[in-house]
């Protein structure tokens, strides 16, 4: 499926995995298909740059165009790929939708979030149900866990850091307390990132991998995954997400374990929202 030529792939992190058959398979031929695609990808990027000037009001109206869009394109394409191909972009105008309509429940935006992934993770459900990959693409398993965690907790600090460098100091809680970092760990590492890898890599890097192949579709996800973060207003924050998000798809590629990705991705919102501001 992917354009990578080998199937025994080593990971940045030294490990080494060889892919199943059923993610080898070639991407199939779809007439038009660069048309179906550029117009999510643009119109994404367009609400995301409405939001990246402060122009929250007009990105929402791009998105529930998106969103309605996507919606009517898949009852009258007829190309299953694109259909799900377009299933899958749909998760990321709901993902902007229902982070910006959210009710304000408390005062820290930390305990928020756990009303925005919750909701978020029955689409997200529904989504990984219809695509109707098996439980190794989507990346469901435990293996090498134990090994998994200490990698993460590393590179979790090390691209934290590299966040923390570029946007600054950004807590969502107010001391290092256990409770506090319990709750922020828990969050991040338990909801959060589990959810966003499973839209950006489980489904939606995925999806593009069987349509484009494995390296169009790492980039792909990988600038779209930048994008999303167009609300800190920074344009290096922009490019350096991108780059996490390259490192985060191609561990992904190479282990097909969504643990691993999560846990990256939860702790490096954990030392970038929690412990790197609040001990400097």
């Amino acid at each position: 499926m992917g354009e990578f030529e080998s199937a025994n792939v080593e990971t940045p992190g030294g490990i080494k995995t060889e892919m199943s058959e059923d993610l080898k398979e070639k991407t199939p031929e779809i007439e038009n298909k660069w048309v179906y695609l550029s117009i999510p990808i643009v119109t994404i990027a367009l609400a995301e740059l409405m939001i990246y000037s402060g122009r929250k009001l007009e990105a929402m109206g791009i998105y529930a165009l998106v969103l309605l869009g996507l919606s009517l394109s898949i009852i009258y394409i007829k190309n299953k790929d694109i259909q799900k191909t377009y299933q899958s972009f749909l998760l990321l105008p709901l993902l902007r939708l229902v982070d910006f309509s959210m009710p304000i429940f408390y005062e820290e935006k930390l305990y928020n979030l756990i009303f925005i992934y919750c909701l978020m993770a029955i689409p997200v459900s529904i989504a990984a149900i219809n695509q109707e990959f098996t439980s190794t693409q989507l990346g469901v398993t435990f293996k090498k866990i134990g090994l998994y965690i200490p990698l993460s907790v590393f590179m979790g600090l090390l691209l934290g850091a590299g966040e923390y460098i570029i946007v600054g100091k950004n807590p969502l809680i107010q001391d290092l307390s256990i409770l506090n970092l319990l709750s922020l760990t828990i969050i991040m590492v338990l909801l959060v990132s589990p959810i966003e890898e499973m839209i950006f890599r489980s489904i939606l890097q995925n999806r593009l991998e069987t349509v484009l192949g494995g390296r169009k579709a790492l980039i792909v996800t990988s600038i779209l995954f930048g994008l999303m973060h167009s609300g800190y207003g920074s344009v290096y924050e922009i490019f350096y997400i991108t780059l996490v998000g390259a490192v985060i798809g191609y561990l992904f590629y190479g282990t097909r374990s969504l643990p691993l990705v999560a846990l990256i991705h939860g702790f490096m919102n954990v030392f970038f929202f929690g412990i790197i501001p609040l001990l400097l």
